[in-house]
C-alpha cells in the first residue's frame, strides 16, 4: 500500500467502526455501473460536512488493490449488489487531495510536486516498466496500461483548491487545468474518476477546461441523492 497509490482501507476502517457512521456504501452500486462508459467522470460537489471525504476512502478501501476490504462491507448495502466481488479490490486506484499538495509544494510547481510524488510510488511498483526518462505521470500510466492493460481508478479531493484560494494566479490555474486534462481526458488507463470541488464555468482559448465532468451537486443531484440511491443507472 501507498500514500497516493493504493492506498489501502484503513480510513474506511475507522470510518465504519464510529459511531455516527451511516451507511452510503449504494455509491458504489453506481460508481461500478459507470466504470469505462462515458459518464466515468463524476465531480461532486456539497458544502462542507457532507461526508464527501468519508465517500472517498470509502471507493479508496473499495477499488484499491493489495488489500481485502470484503470484511469492512459486511452487512452494507453493497453488499446484496450483484457486481459487488467484480470489482471489489480490482483497481490500482490514485487517490490525491489537492489542497495538500498545494501546501506543501511551497513554492514549487503543485503540478511537479505532485508528478514526482506519486511517479516515487509508481516506480515501486512498476519500476521495470518504467525507463528512468519517464517523468510525466500521463506517459508513466500509458506505458503501464500498455504494458499490463491495468487500469486505473482517480479520486481526487478538493480538486478546485487553486480555484478558490489563487484566483488572481490565471497562469497557474491553466498549467494546473491542462495537467488534469491530460491525465484525465481520453486516457484508456482510466476506468473511473471522481473528484469533489466545484467545476470551473470559465473557459481557456477555444476549449472547456474540465468539459468530460459530470458535476452532481445540491441542486442537481441526478442519480447521486442526498441520502440514497437508486439501483439503476438513469442519467439524462
Amino acid at each position: 500500500m501507498g500514500i497516493y497509490l493504493n492506498p489501502g482501507n484503513r480510513g474506511f476502517w475507522q470510518a465504519v467502526r464510529s459511531k455516527i457512521y451511516v451507511d452510503k456504501s449504494g455509491l458504489i452500486s453506481y460508481t461500478n455501473q459507470l466504470i469505462n462508459t462515458e459518464e466515468q467522470f463524476l465531480c461532486v460537489s456539497r458544502p462542507r460536512r457532507f461526508g464527501k471525504s468519508m465517500a472517498l476512502k470509502m471507493l479508496a478501501a473499495y477499488y484499491s488493490r493489495g488489500c481485502d476490504s470484503s470484511h469492512l462491507f459486511k452487512g452494507l448495502n453493497i453488499e446484496n449488489d450483484p457486481a459487488f466481488r467484480e470489482h471489489l479490490n480490482q483497481y490500482d486506484v490514485i487517490c490525491l487531495n489537492m489542497q495538500q499538495f498545494f501546501i506543501r509544494a511551497q513554492g514549487q510547481d503543485p503540478t511537479r510536486y505532485l508528478e514526482q510524488a506519486v511517479m516515487e510510488e509508481l516506480r515501486e511498483e512498476y519500476g521495470e516498466l518504467l525507463p528512468e526518462r519517464t517523468t510525466v505521470l500521463a506517459e508513466a500510466l500509458e506505458r503501464i496500461y500498455a504494458k499490463t492493460d491495468k487500469q486505473f481508478i482517480f479520486l481526487i479531493d478538493e480538486w478546485d483548491c487553486v480555484m478558490r484560494e489563487r484566483k488572481e494566479a490565471e497562469d497557474l490555474q491553466r498549467h494546473y487545468l491542462d495537467f488534469l486534462r491530460d491525465l484525465l481526458k481520453d486516457q484508456p488507463y482510466v476506468a473511473l474518476a471522481y473528484m469533489t470541488g466545484i467545476l470551473p464555468v470559465k473557459k481557456y482559448g477555444q476549449h472547456s477546461a474540465l468539459n468530460m465532468f459530470w458535476e452532481y451537486s445540491m441542486t442537481d443531484p441526478f442519480d447521486l441523492g442526498i441520502t440514497g440511491l437508486p439501483p439503476k443507472l438513469t442519467r439524462p
